[in-house]
């Protein structure tokens, strides 16, 4: 019988479940006692945790740090965008027959947070927590031409690399395609990231920076891309007014990372799925 060896990634993921429940502080031997980890590996565990901010140290006590509760914080926010958005995204599906889309800004890639789709639509490339460079998809330029020039700045330094012939890789068209998106309020995706593959995106968003798109896909649809553009921008408007109310903006990113420190145990139970989830993202 062979005796499973826990990996470094596993460890430091007992380590970080040891602090799900009532007590906020632990020591190193309370630890070692919920983890069930050798003394000496949970030290080098808690060491590492805390110089990458994912645990404070006070004294003798280690609790969560900083870094883990923000994350935990925009986990409980995808979450929420994810369930406003499901059933207008199963209506859009039902309504195109295409592959639907609903994906957040991560950096210089695009990272899906649904998918809805059946087996007929396998030549759509994407899964859920899957990612994409943000300057050839439909969804990463809908998001990129409403969000502040530093995303803008970031994705060009990451370099616009030509996935296809039809890529854009000049960063002076690049800019000007976001300019022709925040005209038309969607973005189009002309096999720019897979052969054959067209898109059309719409930005989530009020009267300021985008914090998602919505898009439908598929094989050989260049030709309904226009046709399409309108039931997208309509999606893209319902799951905004579903989560803010039409016309308003939405809260930034440090007013919901300000509030994390008063995460509900529901909450921190959400951040852990999150983590485990994102270890294959």
């Amino acid at each position: 019988m062979t005796v499973h060896t826990p990996s470094l990634l596993e460890k430091a993921a007992l380590v970080l479940g040891a602090f799900q429940g009532a007590t906020p502080r632990l020591t190193l031997t309370e630890v070692v006692r919920r983890s069930g980890l050798s003394r000496s590996s949970v030290h080098r565990i808690l060491d590492q945790l805390v110089r990458l901010g994912w645990l404070d140290r006070d004294g003798r006590d280690y609790r969560l740090g900083m870094r883990l509760l923000e994350l935990g914080a925009m986990a409980a926010h995808h979450n929420r965008l994810r369930r406003a958005a499901l059933p207008h995204l199963h209506a859009l599906h039902e309504r195109t027959g295409h592959v639907v889309h609903l994906a957040v800004l991560d950096g210089p890639e695009v990272v899906y947070l649904e998918r809805l789709g059946g087996t007929a639509d396998a030549s759509v490339p994407s899964r859920i927590g899957g990612r994409q460079p943000a300057y050839c998809t439909g969804t990463g330029k809908a998001i990129l031409a409403f969000s502040e020039e530093t995303l803008v700045a970031e994705v060009l330094r990451a370099g616009l690399r030509p996935r296809t012939p039809y890529t854009l890789v000049r960063p002076r068209s690049f800019r000007a395609e976001l300019a022709r998106v925040r005209e038309r309020g969607v973005a189009f995706d002309r096999e720019e990231a897979f052969r054959g593959v067209a898109c059309v995106a719409a930005p989530l968003r009020g009267a300021g920076r985008a914090v998602a798109a919505v898009s439908v896909c598929g094989n050989g649809i260049h030709r309904e891309l226009e046709r399409l553009a309108p039931a997208v921008r309509g999606t893209a408007r319902a799951v905004w007014a579903e989560l803010y109310g039409p016309g308003r903006a939405a809260p930034r990113r440090t007013a919901e990372c300000a509030a994390a420190p008063a995460l509900e145990p529901a909450q921190l139970d959400t951040m852990m799925s999150w983590l485990r989830f994102a270890e294959w993202m």
